[in-house]
């Protein structure tokens, strides 16, 4: 790891600001924007994806800092008042509208909010990213794991709430899977073939009301509100003893320390994941060869304007297309404290996957491994793989070989209809058993 990295790894144990504070730097985790201006991935950015003349708006700064301190408005109101949501707004909306006896004004707010589709939802839009997204089904596991995922981990607000609950350590593979089955359920759309093994009945839009998507926003939402309670009441202690002086990121009672964090799983950081799963995925879709065009693009990132506003995210804070995603990524990398030791524990977890599920002295669980530290190391960059501790391959590009293998499978199914039909029916029987395994053996669906 060079000087630069290992600097930008390390926090001050005493959570104090830097010595020249600017008026951004509300938080601890707030640092200069040219501390780690550096970094591999911030250099891709700012070269190839970014106006030349692009500077950072002291404007954005500021609405992204504010944004550190605001949750979930709607949802922490019922969380406060010991009110679980989903089950009961599902019914209300869809269950032939059965009466329940919650009349907390949160409540009808969110009734309003998912009972029907925004007026700025365009669905045509939104299907014809829903269609590019998920062109490439393959290739989706792979971006999600080894750039969406894996990247967020050098960034301790982003780690920390996860390693709190114990999340992506001790339950890495459910929690890897519900990601994935989430990503699918947003981007399920009419034109998907139904004749191929998968029992749901197609839905007759994208994100339509009452479809899976729709539901797990619902689930993941409370989910969320949940987690956020929890941890601001300090009932998250699984970082002791995992990272590297957990003590000292909580305040002396144990709650969260929101003066140095902000609140857990906030507006800034939702957006964050927001654009983890639609831009970044489609930067890894394009880097690997994939044709999106710049219609698809909006709709890609209109898609999942709908299902972020139905987490729980201010429509008002998104960034309105890709050049303004792309603006409001580079200030939020260029801002966020790193700490690789505490990514370190959640990026072994998801490395060790593939040998956890075929045995430690699998071969094939070995290769696996490589060729994911492999798509890290090369989409995101050596300093972030160096930092999380990734292993490096020295036949690195030879491993990469077969990216383009699956590659060249998701494109074969775009002209032959055997083909697609084989590998829709692969990937519906994958999902259909993703669901049920989840919603038997997971306590996050129950």
């Amino acid at each position: 790891m060079n000087k630069k990295t290992d600097k930008t790894s390390r926090i001050s144990s005493n959570h104090a600001h830097p010595t020249s504070t600017a008026s951004y730097q509300r938080h601890g985790r707030t640092t200069t924007i040219d501390d780690h201006s550096d970094l591999q991935v911030l250099r891709r950015i700012k070269r190839y994806l970014l106006p030349k003349d692009f500077t950072i708006s002291s404007t954005l700064l500021d609405e992204m800092v504010a944004g550190y301190d605001i949750g979930d408005p709607l949802a922490d109101a019922l969380a406060t008042d010991n009110i679980r949501f989903a089950k009961p707004l599902q019914q209300l909306i869809i269950g032939n509208g059965l009466d329940n006896d919650i009349t907390h004004p949160s409540f009808r707010k969110l009734t309003e909010q998912f009972d029907h589709h925004p007026d700025w939802f365009d669905p045509k839009l939104a299907q014809i990213g829903a269609v590019a997204y998920r062109r490439y089904p393959l290739m989706l596991i792979w971006l999600l794991r080894n750039v969406a995922l894996m990247a967020g981990y050098s960034i301790p607000a982003l780690s920390l709430p996860l390693i709190q609950t114990g999340a992506l350590m001790h339950d890495a593979l459910p929690r890897l899977m519900r990601t994935y089955a989430y990503i699918l359920a947003v981007s399920e759309h009419p034109q998907l073939d139904r004749n191929t093994g998968n029992q749901r009945q197609p839905i007759d839009q994208v994100l339509a009301i009452g479809s899976e998507g729709w539901r797990q926003s619902i689930k993941v939402r409370q989910i969320h509100t949940l987690v956020r309670q929890n941890l601001l009441k300090g009932k998250g202690n699984a970082a002791a003893g995992v990272i590297p002086s957990a003590d000292q990121h909580h305040n002396p009672d144990g709650s969260w320390n929101t003066a140095y964090w902000g609140v857990p799983i906030n507006q800034t950081d939702m957006i964050a994941t927001h654009l983890q799963f639609s831009l970044l995925i489609m930067r890894g879709l394009r880097l690997l060869g994939a044709c999106i065009s710049t219609e698809e693009a909006e709709g890609i990132l209109h898609l999942w304007n709908l299902a972020s506003y139905w987490m729980g995210v201010d429509l008002a804070r998104l960034p309105q297309d890709e050049a303004a995603s792309w603006e409001w990524l580079y200030t939020y990398l260029s801002i966020q404290q790193l700490d690789f030791k505490m990514g370190q524990p959640l990026a072994k977890a998801l490395h060790d996957l593939p040998r956890q599920l075929m045995g430690e002295d699998n071969r094939r669980g070995r290769f696996v491994e490589m060729v994911n530290a492999s798509v890290t190391r090369t989409l995101v960059g050596d300093d972030i793989g160096d930092g999380l501790d990734l292993p490096k391959s020295k036949i690195r590009f030879g491993v990469l070989s077969s990216v383009p293998i699956l590659f060249a499978l998701d494109t074969a199914r775009q002209h032959n209809t055997k083909v697609a039909q084989k590998l829709e029916a692969f990937r519906a029987k994958r999902q259909d058993n993703m669901n049920w395994w989840l919603k038997e053996n997971d306590d996050y669906y129950q």
